[in-house]
């Protein structure tokens, strides 16, 4: 996959898991305390989509149309992603898009600051030197942001456990390294010793499916508390495409949150279909204890 994220900002994924991200941050902010957002691969927080239409030589088919683009204009939003879809808009126009299409896209670390209420906190890790210049020049005067030139995953050990006590930490990296899923695992199981009842939502591409399932035996080995996996495939399993669908794990999910995040991924699902075969999934990888 390719780094620079902007080339696939907007697409299927970035819905998924923003649409996701907003849901869980409203789970969170159901009790009155605050909690850190920990993004330990921001990215540059903000992107224009008209960039991804081009690459570092050539022109690009942009992703954005068979993502964000297909629900800018829908009129039978459920109520679960009405929100998410609102505030890209909200973004869109306050930077001067037209609103006719979208133009501005919001990354994580730009929701996550929206959404943000006084007493929430964010910490914003980028490693790639040029990302991080435009994650800087994007939220560095932001309040209660701080900004880490630095590879997340090290960032658990630093910043974990946080002084509110409540955590919501998002790995999305960008999958360049052969070692990025055993990566995450170990990143997890520090997590999880520093911050047992923190909440971690970890992103992954799906590709091939062996590695995911050796992610996924790899997460299990760690006695996990309860862990939710939500997976949203666009095409079948017989596909070309090499990026099928992507999941999304989230370990210690706030409280029924998966009432929530079933019937919009089933949305999405039929939304974001590209060929035969597409749907979703919402299961247990450790179901919790009643």
């Amino acid at each position: 996959m390719n780094y620079r994220h902007h080339f696939h900002a907007g697409n299927f994924a970035d819905v998924m898991k923003h649409a996701l991200l907003v849901r869980l941050m409203a789970g969170l902010q159901k009790k009155e305390k605050g909690f850190l957002y920990l993004d330990t691969h921001a990215g540059r927080g903000s992107y224009d989509l008209t960039s991804a239409e081009k690459g570092d030589t050539l022109v690009r088919q942009p992703e954005y149309p068979n993502g964000i683009g297909r629900l800018w204009t829908r009129t039978d939003l459920p109520e679960s992603l009405a929100g998410y879809v609102a505030l890209v808009k909200q973004f869109d126009q306050d930077r001067g898009g037209t609103g006719a299409a979208p133009r501005f896209y919001p990354g994580s670390p730009w929701i996550a600051r929206l959404l943000a209420r006084p007493q929430d906190r964010l910490a914003l890790c980028e490693k790639h030197p040029e990302e991080f210049e435009l994650l800087d020049i994007a939220l560095a005067r932001e309040p209660k942001v701080s900004l880490q030139e630095r590879d997340g995953y090290g960032a658990l050990r630093a910043m974990l456990p946080p002084p509110e006590k409540r955590a919501l930490v998002l790995m999305d990296p960008p999958f360049e390294a052969a070692d990025e899923f055993t990566r995450m695992v170990s990143a997890v199981e520090e997590g999880l010793q520093r911050l047992p009842a923190g909440v971690f939502a970890l992103w992954y591409p799906l590709t091939e499916r062996a590695r995911v399932d050796a992610f996924f035996h790899g997460l299990l080995a760690l006695k996990l508390p309860p862990t939710l996996m939500l997976e949203l495939e666009i095409v079948g399993v017989r596909s070309d495409a090499k990026l099928k669908g992507c999941g999304l794990v989230v370990i210690n999910p706030p409280w029924q949150f998966e009432h929530e995040a079933g019937p919009l991924l089933d949305w999405l699902g039929e939304a974001l279909a590209q060929e035969p075969g597409a749907g979703s999934r919402c299961t247990w990888l450790v179901p919790e204890t009643r």
